[in-house]
């Protein structure tokens, strides 16, 4: 079942139903939207039937997916893309491809990826899904039609959890620190998050405010102990001021947020400065053997 994104979705099967598509897709926003689960589920009816997960090409080779490898998409893996693209449908009427984190692509296989843009099959159909569409080239974006996805209505998440037989008041609960992420929710309700966890890291950045700058470096060294754990908690932070800036327009709109007055304080070009931070460390960490340690401390310098 897909959470949210009418619109997107209508767009899709319409486009599905009728066979009119672009050759190429850039399927953008915030990580855990439904960005990839959506791409599957288009797939699915473009192909006729059902495409579950991404060990799915191994079951239709007219399937194509591609993740980095040793943190990014290297030339030979667009290479082997454009190769198998090359080749004739084996069971459907056309292949697609799909690169997942399209953004982490290195300047090589973007500009090995473009020359297909720039002469796409027509038997052949490319989705690129990214939350950081800044890094890829202005050549590849005007070669694409893009979608955008994004936040979901937390009484959506709410009510789908119900339906899910959560009670309300967990359903809400989760709702709420999901900030508007279906995948976030989705992923506590088959424990690969912890409820408690979110909450916590929340009232972590909470505190943060009032800690004081050698207190701050002690949390980042122990923070920094933990790739996976520094990846999750600046994903919650990125959330919570995303939030504290959208409360600045429509309170009633934001999701989870610090309760500490200090952070909702900060001036619209403070958060801004915050959540561009946020993104671009979260960036080096994926991409880059970067020292987390000092990238936390200097993240440290400004909230």
């Amino acid at each position: 079942m897909i959470i949210g994104h009418r619109k997107q979705w209508a767009f899709l099967k319409k486009a599905a139903q009728f066979k009119k598509f672009s050759h190429a897709y850039l399927f953008c926003g915030q990580e855990k939207l439904g960005k990839k689960k959506i791409a599957l589920e288009w797939i699915s009816l473009l192909f006729g039937k059902p495409v579950v997960g991404m060990s799915a090409e191994e079951y239709n080779p007219d399937l194509i997916f591609i993740e980095p490898q040793a943190k990014e998409i290297q030339i030979s893996q667009i290479r082997d893309l454009i190769w198998r693209l090359s080749l004739k449908p084996s069971v459907s009427s056309l292949k697609v491809a799909v690169i997942n984190d399209a953004h982490l692509m290195n300047a090589e296989a973007q500009s090995s990826l473009l020359k297909t843009l720039e002469e796409p099959r027509g038997d052949a159909l490319l989705i690129l899904i990214s939350d950081k569409t800044q890094y890829l080239f202005p050549t590849i974006l005007s070669r694409v039609q893009t979608i955008k996805f994004h936040q979901v209505q937390k009484e959506e998440i709410n009510n789908y959890l119900m339906k899910e037989g959560i009670s309300r008041e967990k359903a809400e609960e989760i709702a709420e620190v999901s900030s508007g992420r279906p995948g976030v929710a989705l992923d506590i309700v088959s424990g690969k998050e912890k409820l408690e966890d979110l909450i916590k890291k929340i009232q972590e950045l909470d505190k943060l405010s009032q800690s004081s700058l050698c207190s701050r470096f002690q949390y980042a060294k122990d923070l920094s102990d933990n790739s996976e754990n520094v990846k999750n908690t600046l994903d919650i932070w990125l959330d919570c001021f995303r939030n504290i800036l959208l409360s600045h327009f429509s309170p009633s709109d934001s999701g989870a947020v610090p309760q500490n007055e200090s952070f909702k304080k900060y001036p619209i070009s403070k958060l801004k400065k915050i959540i561009n931070l946020i993104q671009t460390t979260k960036l080096i960490i994926s991409s880059t053997n970067v020292n987390l340690r000092l990238a936390l401390e200097t993240l440290m310098l400004e909230i």
